[in-house]
């Protein structure tokens, strides 16, 4: 079992918007069940998000660790998806500990802006034109998500694939206001582009969270 591991200081709350068991809609792990923790705090900005009322910390209640692994184990899946707003904001390393000690798979969806603290199965990074994302997180990652909102993207997207470990998959996703004129275009770049994939928000197709 891989794990990554940070000595940041352990946390006993954290702020917690929402946690939901769903299906994993995005990326790598679409169609899996996943229970779903999102985690308030976030300073990226970005113009698409669907989720603002994330971004405040303070606005959420501070829920104990053990809750909510105690929550995750009783959902039945076998994966646990930490996401937010930014998680890398918070100190993790409690929360994946406990996690991965009652057998669950932990798994991340981050910009990387934050050093990453916790012990992660599957790290999503990915990285946002609004902030830039930090240097180490390109060799950690398993999957590479970039969000496309224009034809422009794509060799901005480029940019970030040179620097992953080359057994990292890449998906190209389009920004889903934007889909029916973006989708075309990352189709045919998948063609010509094989090592990429696509990635679409299948949850919002089956209407679930």
């Amino acid at each position: 079992m891989q794990t990554r591991k940070s000595p940041v200081a352990h946390s006993i709350t954290l702020p917690v918007m929402e946690q939901f068991l769903t299906i994993q809609g995005e990326g790598a792990f679409t169609g899996s069940a996943a229970y779903f923790i999102r985690l308030g705090g976030c300073d990226v900005g970005c113009v698409w998000c669907d989720v603002k009322e994330s971004w405040d910390p303070d606005s959420h209640p501070k829920v104990p660790v053990k809750e909510l692994v105690d929550n995750a184990r009783s959902s039945g899946a076998e994966i646990v998806v930490i996401t937010g707003g930014e998680p890398a904001m918070h100190d993790l390393n409690h929360l994946t500990s406990e996690l991965q000690n009652a057998g669950l798979r932990t798994h991340i969806e981050t910009s990387g802006t934050y050093m990453l603290s916790g012990v992660w199965h599957w790290i999503c990074f990915s990285p946002k034109k609004f902030k830039r994302a930090l240097d180490p997180f390109y060799p950690e990652a398993d999957e590479l998500k970039i969000v496309i909102y224009n034809k422009h993207d794509f060799q901005w997207a480029e940019t970030h694939a040179h620097k992953v470990r080359k057994d990292c998959q890449l998906f190209l996703q389009p920004e889903w206001s934007k889909q029916e004129k973006i989708l075309p275009l990352i189709i045919d770049y998948v063609k010509t582009n094989p090592r990429w994939r696509i990635s679409l928000q299948t949850h919002k197709f089956i209407n679930v969270p």
